[in-house]
């Protein structure tokens, strides 16, 4: 009896119990993951190469837009592309029964027409839709993206599955964001129409230029903006001095203020020689940032959000970094603002913003908007 119960064991722990969770996600004629679960390997595989360097394509077949396929010709489709990928690529349904995924881990960009010629011959060889796959609609998608240094970042879209899932689920709060944001930034504009002309008086009274000091910034999704605050620094001042300062603070993400008296790092230029007293002012009380309000009203920026990178950043960021610049809308105040502001390093300041994105909520947005006074009052880490 023993016996017959140790050999009824194993032969269920092998042909049994030996099913991964995931196995249960893929369908059965085709052994395809679902497309749910696809979608998430996605994010998955590109969050880990965020972290690791490690790059990736994601190979998408259209097989609906080729020919009305049946269920046994995408099954077909399938399998023989299964059969010519690793087995640590990944298979599913990137759109169910319409447009079919592959994840190649560890492929690199340049690897992109040694793949499409192997899968569109492999396809033709035997004639797996019927049809033939001259119709078929190949498309590649290599992650890290190549940004091109600074500048506007060409999103590739079809690498985040998981941004529109966000945004469709959210879709009321999101509504509800920008409801505020309308009317706060509307608010905010009356309430401070009087600092508004005393500060443009007193610009032009004590230095000349424009009042306002218009920047490239990078938004949401990657794309550009301009940026709006009113002017602290002297009328032509160079940005070399913060670009290289920057440049600096991302790659060794030390202090670097002109001193070795061991401070903790910070991320504005601590007595800024381009910068007047009138500007100094501004900057520590953060009355610079009120025509932001104006950005947020245009739907460049939001009221609650991460701070928005000026383009030179970009061309030192890791790859994890572009996150923040690629899955939330800019803020006028955030987490960075709230919990340190300018005393926060640069790699902390990324992780704030970070942490908001994974959590965000109105109630959260309303909690920060209800700090940020009393941060401004305190001017703790302003410089």
């Amino acid at each position: 009896m023993r016996d017959l119960l140790k050999s009824t064991g194993r032969y269920l722990k092998k042909n049994v119990f030996h099913f991964k969770c995931s196995d249960f996600l893929r369908e059965n004629d085709t052994g395809l993951y679902i497309e749910d679960y696809f979608q998430e390997m996605v994010y998955l595989e590109r969050r880990r190469s965020e972290r690791t360097g490690r790059p990736f394509i994601l190979m998408l077949v259209d097989i609906g837009g080729a020919l009305s396929v049946t269920a046994s010709q995408a099954a077909a489709a399938a399998h023989k592309i299964c059969t010519m990928t690793r087995e640590v690529d990944i298979k599913g349904w990137y759109r169910h029964n319409h447009v079919l995924g592959v994840i190649f881990t560890e492929t690199p960009a340049s690897a992109t027409e040694q793949l499409r010629t192997k899968v569109l011959s492999g396809l033709s060889a035997e004639d797996a839709l019927g049809t033939g796959a001259a119709g078929l609609k190949l498309t590649f998608h290599a992650f890290p993206e190549k940004s091109g240094g600074s500048g506007a970042i060409p999103v590739d879209f079809e690498l985040y599955p998981d941004l529109k899932r966000r945004n469709e689920v959210k879709k009321r709060p999101l509504t509800i964001k920008r409801a505020i944001d309308v009317i706060g930034s509307l608010f905010g504009i009356v309430l401070f129409s009087p600092f508004f002309i005393a500060i443009a008086v007193i610009i032009k009274l004590t230095s000349r230029g424009p009042v306002l000091y218009k920047q490239k910034r990078i938004g949401e999704f990657g794309r550009e903006f301009t940026f709006l605050k009113f002017r602290s620094m002297y009328q032509g001042a160079n940005d070399k001095l913060h670009s290289e300062y920057v440049k600096k603070l991302i790659r060794e993400d030390k202090a670097y203020s002109g001193s070795a008296d061991g401070e903790r790092q910070v991320f504005k230029i601590k007595d800024d020689p381009r910068i007047p007293p009138i500007g100094r002012f501004l900057r520590k009380t953060s009355l610079d940032e009120l025509p932001q309000f104006f950005n947020v009203l245009r739907g460049d920026m939001s009221l609650v959000g991460p701070r928005p990178p000026i383009p030179y950043e970009l061309e030192d960021y890791s790859l994890w970094h572009w996150r923040r610049v690629i899955e939330a809308k800019p803020g006028v105040t955030g987490l960075w603002q709230v919990m340190g502001r300018s005393m926060t390093s640069y790699n902390d300041m990324v992780r704030l913003d970070l942490r908001y994105i994974e959590r965000w909520s109105i109630w959260l947005d309303i909690k920060i908007i209800l700090l940020t006074p009393f941060s401004m009052v305190s001017s703790k880490g302003a410089y």
